[in-house]
């Protein structure tokens, strides 16, 4: 019996992002893959240090017609929102008094800088206007989109519960790897209190053109918000009935 014919390596690496090595292995990097490596390390770091471009997003959400507000957590500025995390989810009273004349509402929608301004700036009005559509369908009531500055996930508590906002969608930028710096997340809660823990969120991640593409990912989002409606449940719990197929 004949082996197989080894795989094409272009045809593998057109499967994955991943970094892969062929051939033998010498004592240094071949030449183009250690400048490949540094162009993806400097993008990353690029991504990570990046402010965001509120006149860009202002402009973009304002040409859709979609209201806004803008907020900066605890952290005050990006030196500060590397070193401390817990800070980036803090939101000061000053901004949670100016969002209480907005609410109640069924969903607010966040977009904040996360750890990869890139991933906004590429794919965050677009991935929220597609969103927003799909929920106004459902008779839902929105908050305006709250543009964030230096925000972890747990910064859009906060602000629904600022707003009176049952559930958050809080859409920011990943943590870039090696091979991605311009992926999306959106972290979905249902109830959301200052004590929250993360297994009580539902996550979409790697909301990007070479991911998952915008329209399918407000898809899934929209099936999400629906179900913790119907449940009153999100995060593990949410997901364990909805893989047992407990929910319709």
């Amino acid at each position: 019996m004949s082996a197989k014919p080894p795989i094409p390596r272009d045809e593998i690496r057109a499967l994955t992002e991943a970094r892969l090595t062929f051939g033998p292995r010498g004592r240094s990097v071949a030449t183009p893959e250690a400048l490949a490596f540094a162009l993806d390390h400097a993008r990353a770091r690029a991504a990570v240090a990046a402010e965001l471009d509120l006149p860009a997003l202002i402009a973009a959400l304002d040409r859709l017609g979609m209201a806004h507000r803008t907020v900066t957590s605890a952290a005050g500025d990006r030196a500060t929102f590397i070193r401390r995390p817990d800070l980036g989810r803090r939101l000061p009273d000053s901004a949670a008094e100016g969002l209480t004349d907005i609410g109640p509402c069924d969903v607010a929608l966040v977009l904040g800088d996360g750890l990869s301004a890139t991933a906004v700036a590429l794919n965050g009005v677009a991935f929220l206007s597609a969103l927003a559509d799909r929920l106004t369908e459902m008779g839902l009531s929105l908050s305006p989109v709250i543009l964030a500055r230096q925000a972890r996930v747990a910064l859009g508590d906060g602000i629904a519960r600022a707003m009176g906002a049952r559930t958050v969608v809080m859409a920011l930028g990943e943590r870039p790897g090696l091979s991605a710096a311009d992926s999306l997340g959106a972290y979905i809660t249902h109830l959301p209190r200052p004590d929250t823990q993360d297994s009580a969120r539902n996550c979409i991640s790697n909301i990007r053109a070479a991911g998952l593409p915008v329209d399918d990912a407000a898809d899934q989002a929209a099936r999400l918000i629906a179900a913790m409606r119907a449940t009153g449940q999100s995060g593990v719990t949410l997901s364990r009935a909805m893989a047992a197929g407990s929910l319709t």
